[in-house]
Order: structure tokens, then C-alpha cells, then sequence
């Protein structure tokens, strides 16, 4: 874990990551059903192989930007993304899932997705 965040400042980042989520879950659809269509050879109106290619660089650059600011991306349909922290001095991860508006979860991370909790903060 190098960035290690408060409740409050996950919070206050909140906005840009649904943001960037947003991009991204539209980015990966969009690179599923250009795909799909690419190994049918089916015509797409999304485009060809160069569309698909940018939209896996677009990716790539979406899921650095996650990892630039210290979040981990864990998951993609749905998206979930964690947010190393601590809480009583607990090592946690506060846990976003697609579709959640705001980050009310977290867990320790030896028990995973499962071991879910919410925030009392």
C-alpha cells in the first residue's frame, strides 16, 4: 500500500472516480462488442481493428489513472475499486461497487469482497 487514505479523503475523491469509472465501464463495452464483432466479421458501427486498439489504449490509460491515484480497480463487471486505509489502526480497504452513490463499505483485505462492512464514519 503506498497512499494510504482517510474516510474523508476517499470520500472527496469520490466524484472523480465515478467519473473515470463511467468512462471506463463504457470503454470496456464498447471494446466487448467491437470484439465480438471483429472475431464474427461482422460490420460494427463502432469501427474496425484501429477503433479497437484505441479503445484498449484508452483502457490501459483509464486503469493507470486508477493506480496513479492510489486506488486498486479489483473488479470490472462490476467495476469495484478499493481504497487502501486504515481504520483503528486496522489495515482496510474502503470498497466502492458501480452503482453505489457514495463509499459506505469496507473490508480487511485478507477476507475479500466477502468480509464487507459498512462504515460507521
Amino acid at each position: 500500500m503506498d497512499r494510504v487514505f482517510t474516510v474523508e479523503e476517499a470520500r472527496a475523491l469520490l466524484p472523480e472516480i465515478q467519473r473515470h469509472a463511467d468512462e471506463l465501464i463504457t470503454v470496456l463495452a464498447d471494446l466487448a462488442e467491437l470484439a465480438a464483432a471483429l472475431r464474427d466479421d461482422l460490420p460494427s458501427p463502432l469501427g474496425g481493428l484501429a477503433e479497437a486498439k484505441a479503445l484498449e489504449a484508452r483502457m490501459h490509460e483509464l486503469l493507470g489513472w486508477f493506480g496513479s491515484v492510489g486506488v486498486e480497480v479489483k473488479g470490472f463487471a462490476p467495476l469495484l475499486v478499493d481504497f487502501p486505509s486504515e481504520l483503528d489502526g486496522v489495515p482496510v480497504l474502503l470498497c466502492w461497487l458501480e452503482g453505489e452513490p457514495e463509499l459506505g463499505w469496507y473490508h480487511r483485505p485478507e477476507y475479500g469482497f466477502v468480509g464487507r462492512r459498512p462504515l460507521t464514519c
